[in-house]
């Protein structure tokens, strides 16, 4: 290992840091970041369609840019592929690849280099609706390899990681989303501009997407009385035609406000003065923007999915819970929330305190590091940082799982090496639900 412990470490799978919106650009940032601050030689993959300013650093990482293909279905898996022909050239000990769709060419890097290969899943994408048909089966097949291909799969939620171990027969590894440190803000410029003076308002935050459910959240507020605003702060992702839909909605209550992405100071002032910020979601990882909203200490109100669970708890004052899908009490629940605000606004900052310990952002990298050393074999002298206590005790494994993450049978795999250092690997393996079969020879 170069420096002993030091390591070279690749990023591919993200639009690109610094980031200004989307859950995986933001993790990249705050993880990479860490991890160069302890001395290891990051770098992140960039696409040229999503950064404005080409910095050759940030933040202690390394900035890279490869071009991408704007459209739907080739923008990611474009860039991630020619960014993993790259890393090839450049033999990081590291290739931590991001989201699903990632484990359609991670097979690159962990069958044609000695990198290490690591992904992390933020959420099964293919449920998402603006997939369908073969780009829904291709995302399919990317979670089936997500779950072979890699010598270490993370999953940010415990949900996540069930489903990889009650489904896919791999034992992931759960490292959630850390949570930042709040700049509390009083009203000022951000709400001026946006007309609201001192009015109570709920806050959306978040991509303008199907399965965010930003819709509901039009529904719902149209039943909420009062001198009260909702405001929808995001941007669609490909999604022009439902993000126009919802435009018209709001077009018909004069109390919604649609302002785009918000960022940085204004959207900490945002969260710091929202009588509730909003998440009706039917599918997320683990979001981001729910974690920033109660660093903020402003009460949340959340749909019952289970990664929101695992942030909020039970239902309460201050961190209301209710059954996704549900119109009217997700009406009921911004109701009674804007009429205690006192008592919401107390439980919020119970809630805060809690989840700053469960949700740091030194522990996930203390874990991800922990992580990197158990898949390179890090020299004992320089033993991994501890697991921190948001670790759960693993699950029992299926039939067929070992505790390292190898399958056992019916899979199989050999290999040898000859003296002048070069090896082959044979490599078999069948599913009862077919998906991944056959036999591949390679040599490094």
């Amino acid at each position: 290992m170069r420096d002993g412990t030091r390591l070279r470490i690749a990023f591919i799978g993200l639009r690109g840091v610094p980031a200004s919106e989307g859950g995986i650009e933001r993790h990249v940032e705050e993880l990479g970041a860490r991890l160069a601050d302890r001395g290891h030689d990051v770098t992140v993959y960039c696409r040229t369609n999503y950064v404005k300013e080409r910095p050759a650093t940030y933040r202690g990482m390394n900035l890279r840019y490869v071009p991408a293909i704007g459209t739907k279905h080739m923008d990611f898996i474009a860039h991630s592929a020619a960014s993993s022909v790259l890393v090839l050239g450049r033999r990081p000990d590291i290739v931590h690849y991001h989201a699903l769709g990632s484990g359609l060419v991670a097979p690159l890097p962990r069958y044609l280099s000695r990198s290490k290969i690591v992904l992390t899943v933020h959420g099964l994408d293919y449920a998402r609706q603006k997939w369908t048909g073969m780009a829904k089966l291709a995302l399919k097949a990317g979670e089936k390899l997500s779950a072979r291909v890699p010598h270490a799969t993370i999953t940010v939620s415990q949900a996540l990681a069930d489903h990889y171990v009650t489904k896919l027969g791999r034992k992931a590894d759960y490292i959630p989303n850390g949570m930042p440190v709040a700049d509390i803000r009083p009203r000022g410029e951000a709400t001026a501009r946006l007309g609201l003076g001192d009015r109570p308002y709920f806050l959306f935050v978040g991509r303008l997407v199907p399965e965010k459910a930003p819709d509901l959240v039009i529904n719902a507020f149209s039943r909420v009385a009062g001198d009260v605003r909702l405001l929808l702060a995001g941007s669609s992702g490909f999604t022009d035609a439902y993000a126009a839909g919802l435009r018209e909605a709001a077009a018909a209550d004069p109390r919604v406000i649609m302002p785009g992405g918000v960022y940085g100071a204004e959207l900490s002032e945002l969260f710091s003065n929202a009588a509730a910020f909003v998440n009706a979601s039917s599918l997320e990882g683990l979001p981001i923007t729910l974690l920033e909203a109660v660093a903020h200490r402003a009460p949340v109100i959340v749909s019952d999915i289970a990664p929101h669970v695992e942030v909020v708890g039970e239902d309460g004052a201050g961190h209301r819970v209710v059954p996704q899908g549900d119109v009217e009490a997700l009406a009921a629940a911004m109701t009674e929330t804007l009429a205690a605000q006192e008592l919401a606004r107390a439980g919020a900052r119970v809630l805060s305190q809690s989840a700053a310990s469960r949700y740091s952002w030194d522990a996930v990298t203390d874990a991800t590091d922990a992580v990197y050393a158990r898949v390179t074999g890090r020299p004992a002298e320089a033993p991994a940082p501890p697991q921190p206590s948001f670790l759960r005790l693993p699950l029992p494994l299926p039939e067929g799982l070992a505790p390292d993450n190898s399958l056992t049978a019916p899979s199989s795999a050999t290999a040898t090496a000859a003296a002048d250092g070069t090896a082959t690997v044979a490599i078999s393996s069948s599913s009862p639900e077919g998906g991944l079969a056959g036999t591949a020879s390679l040599r490094k």
